[in-house]
């Protein structure tokens, strides 16, 4: 079975970008949440280089040539609309060469109080031959995500390897897309995994909504 890549278990400054995007007095700063949100997404960003795939290039300095260990990959970054978007940007400020993928999916109602999941609008490059990392600041269910990866792969064909990133995640939602992804073709990193999930899927201690926290209260 898969398994889950978990940044905080490691004591590093990404703690203190959690911890402030947890705190709900820092949250009434819109602006540093985004920038957290972007700082995060640098260093995940930095963590899933480490499993590309690198090729020797040969750069000509004022005085010599340098042998360079570079990606050889080609990435693409994709996310879900709009909550995704700061964490994107900070991939993106990375993997600055990279195509851009950009989902609108969001939750409909049933009048029995649950929801379904709507893909509305998928918008990507070509997927084939690449390496997809796919964004979602909040994973809660996976259901989403999922359907959102489905989305793409039925727009812009199969990514040789896809990267599913996410900040914060509940227990729940890592069982259930671990259980719906190759481990040799998929890998899913989280920021910090929390126990509880409610019945309106919430992350327990979580943050409450990321998308209302980073552009304001919705309708």
């Amino acid at each position: 079975m898969a398994k889950v890549n978990i940044l905080n278990k490691e004591n590093t400054i990404l703690n203190k970008f959690l911890a402030e995007m947890r705190d709900k007095s820092v949250q009434k700063d819109s602006m540093r949440f985004r920038r957290n949100m972007e700082r995060v997404g640098e260093i995940m960003a930095y963590e899933i280089s480490k499993r590309l795939n690198y090729a020797t290039q040969m750069v000509e300095t004022p005085l010599g040539i340098a042998a360079v260990e570079n990606i050889s990959d080609k990435v693409v970054v994709a996310t879900i609309l709009r909550a995704g978007l700061p964490f994107h940007q900070g991939f993106l400020n990375y993997f600055d060469n990279a195509d851009n993928g950009f989902v609108s999916a969001y939750r409909k109602s049933r009048p029995d109080g649950t929801f379904i999941v709507d893909v509305e609008y998928v918008s990507t490059s070509s997927l084939v031959g690449k390496t997809l990392i796919l964004v979602d600041p909040m994973l809660t269910t996976g259901t989403s995500l999922m359907l959102v990866y489905d989305a793409l792969i039925r727009r812009a064909g199969n990514p040789d390897h896809a990267h599913f990133a996410a900040v914060f995640a509940s227990e729940q939602g890592v069982d259930y897309v671990l259980s719906r992804i190759d481990p040799k073709k998929c890998t899913l990193w989280c920021a910090a995994v929390d126990e509880e999930l409610t019945s309106k899927s919430y992350i327990v201690p979580g943050i409450g909504d990321a998308g209302d926290l980073a552009y304001g209260i919705k309708l």
